[in-house]
């Protein structure tokens, strides 16, 4: 484990980072499947792609170890045949060989359950129930009725009237097989969802639709509450009083084998039934049966099951309260007869039968505890029924004589896959992923409340076989593709959207990791001279890696810093709005002066609840730094860095800062420094003291020949977490809480404060001894009153406006009170107020850059056409800006103008200078010039990306 990654993930999560080239096959050593019987030839289950498409191919190929309870699929009982070619097959994939377990061997480690049979019926149709079910065959007509008139589409009807008759179908089964309270529960399950999708087979419920089937089912209600409820009130119903056909023979016996089983010690069981809707009526039923007030009961169904669609959070809520008891019934779907490990179950109960002999034998496996029960609920005289349990009984057998002597080497043909391959990255696809990545496509496409893009297939009979005419929304990359002739519609559809992926990916629609976004691509040929676009990481996984231009005039490489340097000087200016906070003085310090016109830059910051600071520079001449104040500024900003973006550091008793005097400058340069006024006049001067005190701190002393600290004196010293300090020195001081891993600036040391004052009803050391778990030993000591370090801020961004009640709570600053004890002084002299000119000095920056990338863009201008002189730099800088960015400016209004200007300039060009071209070549060709990619081809070329804000 400590030399190799070992990942865990479901298989199509794998599949699709191979599909997509973010994992490589051939960097894989070991692949382990658990219920590795889903890895069939003829199927498309992601363990079955994942052989197919990536492992046959290499040369040194990961071994494979499965595991599965049953290798064989499908359903029917014992045909040996079939046995034989899913284990040939599975091995065959996998390439492996099936092994397994002896009985004995296995028995010693789980137990295996004993097989009882209940008989319920026989099941004869009571007149009563014959009666409601022609009933509702009648609403049903009725309902249909009133949908076909409402609709005009043939092809949305059908659909419509699909999705009623399976809905009455779901009601009808369950008057059937749990009786009329059972169909009646049903009706009213469907009622409460009638917002939304139904089943996962399509009972889907529209604005539309759901009148129709909302009158179907309150007809439903109607007719079965009739004597079910008899007058009463739907949850007042004694339900130990109803009988057949209130309830069915078999939910009867079911009741009966559950009352038998209540009494046993640590009991808990699992009834599998086929349809989720079952799973919920019996649910319900079971849960307000008083004769089964033991027994706690949840439905466990699937996470795309519809019907109040249960998602993986609330399953494995349920499970987790199976597992510790607080459950001990569940009534689960097929979803529960793989990967449930619930080692206490004791009891499974088939109240309807599986369909296969791997669901016969992963369903029997959750009974686990010794002396185990696996019950089935045969109707009496059904022999299809008792054969089929006795050929799953006896299929067991034969499936493990298989596994040792094979009788066949027979093989299901394998279903055969068209792959097309990136040969740059390695992404692939293939015609089992073709439908759902060109839906993913699809759902990237822009939209909005009156379109939503998606494509369409029509089918055809060709001589050779069935071919799909795939029809791409409007807004697509192109419109219309064919497919082959294929044996059948699946097949065909496939084949049309894997035709459709191909063809995207060459026009640039999808990227070279065959994902939608823009990609490395060759460009269109068209009429003019477009060279292939660079290629680009995929945008959709890298985002956030865009090259960003830094001004040539912050990026003075020829200065070292161990020499004195004459800088141009610019005080910031801070007016907060309202006018209630306080800001450090600070100045911004370069070695060539600004332009003119960033010199006018005027910026608001945005900070919560609608409070605003106005930021702007204003020009102060020259001063001269010595190598000694080039080391303390450097070694300044340094410290305010880390603070920034790297407060971590601080957490450690010792910070080292300048380690390397000869250190060249980075390629942005400039000094921030605090700043103060003189004595006399106007003029301001770099503010030193500060500066000294800070980075005389004793975080950034060597801990080797740091000499103890003070003696402790009550009136003028603290006893803090590392040492004893002045309280001048903690006053207006950065402390750390390593009990809260928080840092804070102490404002003042409130001497009526201590351990000993009242809190919430106990006194502060009460608080921190129960809340905290720690005891204070100072408790004589005052208290500090300080405020949270800042998290760093776009300050760009325009926020939301918050309510009258929230702006005025927030013009009070947030304070909070504590035990110097517990604080670890960092940085003395470090202030608020220089703490909140710090959070805004990080966006103030990223204004003042950008904006003198748009004057150098300006300055390009100029030497191609002198009018750009008229151009402000604010206005190129606002076309640089993209909307991801949520600043106030963005580029999205120029875009119009810029778009019917490129059109109108490359229109009147062509017309001038092409005379021989009709108006259709005139159009093609100014299509061919302003579209999207010979724009960027062109930009690419320019370098103009790097001047964007993203």
């Amino acid at each position: 484990m400590a030399e190799y990654e070992v990942l865990v993930m479901t298989p199509q999560i794998f599949l699709r980072n191979l599909r997509h080239c973010f994992i490589k096959m051939d960097s894989v050593a070991l692949l382990v499947f658990d219920e590795c019987h889903h890895a069939q030839a003829p199927k498309r289950h992601p363990y079955a792609q994942i052989m197919k498409e990536f492992y046959n191919n290499l040369d040194k190929p990961p071994r494979v170890f499965g595991m599965t309870a049953s290798p064989i699929i499908g359903k029917g009982g014992s045909n040996k045949l079939i046995y034989t070619k899913c284990i040939n097959s599975l091995e065959e994939l996998l390439n492996a060989k099936v092994c397994s377990v002896d009985n004995e061997e296995l028995e010693s480690v789980v137990a295996s359950p004993e097989i009882e049979v209940y008989f319920y019926g026989p099941v004869g149709q009571s007149n009563l129930t014959a009666s409601y079910s022609k009933g509702l065959d009648g609403y049903k007509l009725q309902s249909e009725c009133m949908l076909r008139e409402s609709l005009c589409n043939f092809k949305e009807s059908q659909k419509k009237l699909k999705s009623l008759r399976r809905l009455h179908e779901n009601v009808i089964f369950c008057l059937q097989e749990i009786g009329l309270f059972g169909a009646l529960q049903a009706a009213r399950v469907f009622l409460s969802s009638s917002g939304g999708s139904l089943d996962r087979k399509g009972v889907d419920i529209d604005d539309n639709h759901a009148s129709f089937v909302q009158h179907y089912l309150n007809k439903a209600i109607s007719l079965l509450s009739c004597d079910v409820l008899d007058g009463a009130d739907a949850d007042s119903v004694d339900l130990e009083t109803l009988e057949e056909p209130f309830f069915s023979k078999k939910f009867a016996v079911l009741i009966d084998v559950l009352s038998r089983y209540r009494l046993e010690e640590n009991m808990k069981c699992i009834v599998f039934v086929k349809r989720i809707i079952v799973a919920r009526v019996v649910a319900h039923i079971l849960q307000n049966l008083k004769c089964l007030d033991f027994w706690k009961c949840e439905f466990l169904v699937g996470c795309h099951s519809g019907l109040e669609n249960m998602s993986r959070n609330k399953m494995g809520s349920i499970i987790e309260k199976f597992s510790s008891g607080e459950v001990n019934l569940l009534v689960a779907t097929n979803v529960g007869e793989e990967g449930l490990d619930i080692q206490t179950c004791c009891l499974v109960v088939r109240f309807d039968l599986p369909e296969t002999v791997s669901s016969f034998i992963q369903s029997r496996g959750r009974a686990r505890m010794n002396k185990s029960k696996y019950i089935f609920l045969l109707e009496r005289g059904n022999q299809s029924h008792e054969k089929l349990v006795g050929d799953y009984i006896t299929g067991e057998s034969i499936m493990d004589k298989e596994i040792n002597w094979r009788s066949s080497n027979d093989m299901f043909d394998c279903l055969e896959e068209n792959i097309y391959r990136v040969n740059d990255t390695g992404a692939s696809i293939s015609t089992a992923y073709s439908v759902s990545l060109l839906h993913c496509y699809c759902d990237n496409l822009p939209r909005d409340m009156f379109f939503i893009p998606s494509p369409a297939f029509f089918y055809v009979d060709d001589v050779e076989g069935v071919v799909c005419r795939l029809i791409l929304p409007p807004n697509a990359a192109f419109r219309q593709v064919n497919s082959q002739p294929c044996p059948s519609k699946d097949e065909a559809k496939r084949d049309a959207c894997l035709k459709a992926c191909i063809r995207l990916h060459e026009l640039g629609a999808l990227t070279d990791f065959l994902l939608p976004g823009q990609g490395s691509r060759k460009t269109k040929v068209s009429t003019i001279d477009i060279s292939e676009i660079n290629k680009a990481e995929d945008e959709s996984f890298r985002e956030e890696l865009h090259e960003m231009l830094i001004p040539a005039i912050l990026r003075p490489s020829r200065y070292k810093l161990d020499c004195s340097l004459n800088l141009h000087f610019y005080y910031i200016e801070f007016i907060p709005k309202p006018a209630d906070r306080q800001y450090q003085m600070f100045g911004l310090f370069v070695i060539d002066a600004l332009p003119k016109e960033a010199e006018k830059l005027d910026v608001e910051l945005h900070l919560a609840h609608a409070r605003i600071v106005k930021a702007g520079i204003e020009y102060l001449g020259m001063i001269t730094f010595n190598k000694e104040e080039m080391m303390l500024a450097r070694n300044f900003q340094e410290m305010c860095l880390k603070v920034l973006l790297d407060r971590s550091e601080f957490t450690s008793s010792y910070v080292m800062l300048g380690n390397d005097a000869a250190l060249q400058m980075d390629s942005t340069f400039y000094l921030l420094l605090p700043i103060k006024q003189k004595f006399y006049g106007d003029k301001f001067m770099i503010d030193w003291p500060a500066v000294k005190r800070c980075l005389s701190s004793p975080v950034f002393q060597d801990p080797r020949g740091l000499s103890l600290h003070d003696s402790y004196l009550p009136n003028e010293s603290l006893k803090l977490l590392d040492g004893t300090y002045s309280k001048a020195d903690v006053i207006g001081s950065l402390v750390f809480t390593p009990h809260t891993k928080l840092f804070f600036f102490v404002d003042v040391i409130l001497d009526e404060v201590n351990a000993k004052s009242e809190f919430n009803g106990a006194t502060y050391a009460e608080y921190f001894k129960e809340g905290c778990h720690i005891e204070l030993s100072h408790p004589e000591q005052p208290f500090l009153k300080a405020k949270q370090l800042f998290n760093l801020r776009n300050l760009l961004h325009n926020r939301q406006l918050e309510s009258t009640e929230s702006e005025g709570h927030e013009l009070m600053e947030h304070f909070v009170k504590l035990p110097p004890e517990l604080c670890s002084l960092k940085i003395t002299g470090f202030s608020k107020y220089m703490g909140s000119s710090l959070s805004l000095l990080p966006s103030l920056m990223c204004r003042l850059e950008n904006l003198l990338v748009a004057i150098e863009l300006k300055d390009l201008m100029l030497s191609y056409f002198p009018e750009a002189s008229q151009i402000s730099a604010s206005g190129i800088l606002e076309a640089l800006t993209t909307e991801r960015c949520l600043e106030r400016i963005s580029l999205e209004r120029f875009e119009v103008l810029g778009d019917a200007f490129l059109k109108y300039v490359v229109g009147r060009h062509s017309f001038i200078s092409y005379e021989g071209l009709d108006e259709g070549q005139l159009t093609r060709r100014r299509s061919d010039i302003v579209n999207n990619s010979n724009l960027y081809d062109l930009s690419i070329r320019r370098n103009l990306q790097v001047s964007s804000l993203y």
